[in-house]
């Protein structure tokens, strides 16, 4: 399946300050991106650059992925819900009423043998 594409209306965008390797200039710019998905509310955060805008083009293919993978597990559950309806209402077929049946017939003579012995 294709990557979602993700509308800017749809986006909220935060930065901050980024830690790890990079020396002065990951302390003096806010390189940290959060992006966030507002109808989905998935988030995702990138220090992975020293850039700002490479972390911003990260976290969009994340996210992307993100929703992606998301639409792909609904349609996945939705799928195993039908199935499981279409099993459950399925009518049985002879054999399997007929193994049913020998099945009872068989406990009901267990059951039958747990009875008082008469002398």
């Amino acid at each position: 399946m294709e990557p979602v594409q993700l509308r800017d209306e749809d986006l909220t965008e935060s930065f901050a300050r980024s830690s790890g390797p990079g020396g002065q200039h990951v302390n003096k710019v806010s390189t940290a991106v959060t992006l966030t998905h507002i109808p989905s509310g998935l988030s995702v955060m990138v220090t992975d650059s020293r850039s700002q805008s490479m972390n911003r083009k990260i976290a969009r293919e994340r996210l992307s992925a993100k929703l992606t993978e998301q639409i792909i597990l609904r349609r996945q559950k939705a799928r195993a819900a039908a199935a499981k309806t279409r099993r459950r209402l399925a009518p049985r077929s002879r054999s399997e009423k007929k193994k049913l049946v020998e099945g009872k017939r068989h406990r009901s003579e267990v059951k039958r043998g747990r009875g008082r012995v008469s002398e």
